[in-house]
């Protein structure tokens, strides 16, 4: 049997072929844009992601992979869309600031506060709830003709299957479910003055529906919905049902793919953005709104934080700052060759603003103690280890609360031994690379199996590589650390 996970992410859409071992069979991957039309907006086009799905899905019909499938997505994004299903706006997404004054407004209140420890989502312009907000503030035509708010995954689902559903772990980080009754939330709804009509239905992680293919048609695969009849080309042949899985948000499916199970094992995961997460049995809220609570199932917990900077960074140094033809590559291998600690030079990594730990829209990116002597390597060290030093920020404040011991890491960046390195040695913690590093992927496909009621036959997370912290420099990195937080707050009126 064949089993694929569908990571629809924030560069590309990815589906992933696995058998019932866990083993990568084959993968398709396509990319697109994301466009910042205004300062602050950072928008995609659904259409372009939902076709970058029909040519991922077509590539897997031809070559009859396609059985089970079930899917993950990244989290925050929202569209409204009329009563015929089209869009009336661009999709948003996590990276968007333009709600930067709700936000402000709104987390600084009582309101805000209570609405935090309802749902688990901190208050930040991210979420549905400022993103709604604005659109009604700023946009009222629209917010007025919109039938729904949705998201990227359920604009995908109800393409294929006409239906306006999300997953319970999608919803989780909307910041208008309660998390504990495990349905929209009352006080959310009447702060932004809509129904629970206006939002797809909740379902379970496990949630599924079939399609039947029938006759067999030329590519594409399914453009404008999906018909029964559909298929590879040919003849009418039998019946077959392709079982879809809704799955979950992509940050907790990569705590379920790379074996991050437990208090003693924390998620690190950096794509085009980061976070760190563990996955736990309780609810847990953070007295300083420091932290996330999303949902893997309605019974398990990931609590953490995510930053908006990650590999997306280093495409801004490589392409707007060094303006360099060097690969990402021969500059990281450059970097590796410079002291740690890049001859005190820092770097703040906030040029997209950021989320955890600060949740401060309007945080910028600051290089701190530039000399003569610092180099393009320099430049590069500072801003992978300032990267670092942003997510052991939200590391700690875990650390703090639950009994952390091993670091499970995934992500682009899993592949670069020197990032892993990197990681181990700020957070002095041993991390663990698993022999699948599509986390996410995997762990929807995790979720499908736990549906259909069948066990992996192994579990994909048998560990490949092992990093051990270098203890030599722990100080060095402690020190660095705390002036990184203290340069922030001494920086943070000033942004």
């Amino acid at each position: 049997m064949y089993f694929t996970g569908l990571d629809i992410g924030t560069t590309s859409t990815k589906a992933v072929v696995f058998d019932i071992s866990g083993k990568v069979l084959t993968q398709k991957s396509i990319s697109y844009e994301m466009f910042h039309h205004q300062p602050n907006w950072s928008e995609q086009n659904p259409d372009e992601i939902y076709e970058a799905v029909n040519q991922c899905l077509a590539f897997l019909d031809k070559r009859s992979l396609l059985e089970t499938l079930s899917m993950s997505s990244a989290m925050h994004s929202i569209m409204a869309v009329d009563e015929s299903g089209k869009p009336l706006t661009n999709l948003i997404v996590w990276a968007d600031n333009r709600a930067i004054e709700i936000g402000s407004k709104l987390k600084a209140s009582s309101e805000g506060k209570e609405i935090y420890h309802r749902t688990g989502t901190p208050i930040h312009p991210f979420s549905f709830l400022c993103k709604i907000l604005w659109l009604k503030e700023n946009e009222p035509e629209v917010f007025a003709k919109a039938h729904k708010f949705i998201g990227i995954k359920e604009y995908v689902w109800h393409k294929i299957f006409g239906e306006y559903e999300i997953d319970e772990s999608l919803a989780s980080a909307t910041g208008m479910m309660n998390i504990q009754d495990l349905c929209w939330d009352k006080k959310a709804l009447d702060l932004v003055g809509i129904g629970e009509e206006k939002l797809p239905k909740i379902v379970p992680t496990t949630f599924s529906r079939q399609k039947i293919k029938r006759v067999k048609v030329s590519p594409p695969f399914f453009k404008e919905g999906w018909p029964d009849e559909v298929g590879r080309g040919g003849e009418i042949g039998d019946d077959t049902s392709i079982n879809f899985f809704i799955g979950g948000a992509d940050g907790p499916l990569a705590n379920l793919g790379t074996g991050a199970m437990g208090k003693n094992k924390l998620a690190f995961t950096m794509g085009t953005s980061g976070a760190v997460r563990i996955c736990v049995d309780e609810y847990y809220t953070d007295p300083q709104m420091r932290t996330f609570n999303y949902l893997l199932t309605s019974t398990q917990h990931v609590v953490g934080g995510a930053t908006n900077n990650g590999a997306v960074v280093m495409q801004w140094l490589k392409e707007q700052v060094l303006q360099t033809s060097n690969s990402t590559e021969d500059l990281i291998e450059k970097a590796q060759k410079t002291p740690s600690g890049a001859e005190n030079l820092l770097f703040l990594p906030y040029i997209l603003g950021e989320r955890a730990p600060v949740w401060n829209a309007n945080a910028k990116g600051v290089f701190f103690g530039l000399s003569i002597n610092h180099t393009q390597a320099h430049l590069t060290r500072a801003v992978m280890e300032g990267l670092i030093l942003n997510l052991y920020s939200v590391g700690k404040v875990l650390m703090e609360k639950f009994p952390v011991d091993e670091i499970c890491a995934s992500g682009g960046f899993a592949k670069s031994d020197f990032w892993l390195q990197l990681v181990a040695d700020v957070f002095q913690k041993k991390v663990v690379i698993t022999d699948n590093v599509e986390g996410s992927a995997w762990g929807a496909v995790l979720l499908a199996l736990k549906g259909l009621g069948l066990e992996a036959k192994t579990s994909a997370q048998t560990t490949s590589k092992v990093f051990l912290p270098d203890t030599t420099k722990a100080e060095l990195y402690k020190q660095l650390h705390q002036k990184f937080e203290r340069l922030y707050i001494k920086l943070q009126d000033e942004f």
